[in-house]
């Protein structure tokens, strides 16, 4: 069973950075792509962005793209998120995702295994 455990959430202020990370355990990290998604008060949640098996393709929500860095260390079995620039509508819980595969996806019900999330507030 893959556990996925998120942390780096926090408050900051507009223009300001977080990096979020995001723990895997359970099986082995290089047969899985990952993503990340967020969800705002009284919204549906969204896509960020997806890092293939091996960090060598990404894609980025066009909401992010150029603020935003997703990364991956597959000796520490982990994911990050550099997040830049940010903004009051960047205001959300940050959730990372796991689905077995090559390149993951864009859509959260291709996902097999989710964290629990991380609260990122932007204050402006």
């Amino acid at each position: 069973q893959v556990q996925l455990v998120e942390s780096g959430g926090g408050l900051v202020q507009a223009g300001g950075s977080l990096r979020l990370s995001c723990a895997f355990s359970g099986r082995i990290f290089t047969m899985y792509a990952m993503g990340w998604f967020r969800q705002a008060p009284g919204k549906e949640r969204e896509f960020v962005v997806r890092i293939s098996w091996n960090a060598a393709n990404t894609d980025y929500a066009d909401s992010v793209k150029g603020r935003f860095t997703i990364s991956r260390d597959n000796a520490k079995n982990t994911v990050y998120l550099q997040m830049n620039s940010l903004k009051p509508e960047d205001t959300a819980d940050y959730y990372c995702a796991a689905v077995r595969g090559l390149h993951g996806s864009r859509w959260d019900k291709d996902y097999d295994y989710w964290g629990r999330g991380t609260h990122v507030t932007v204050s402006s």
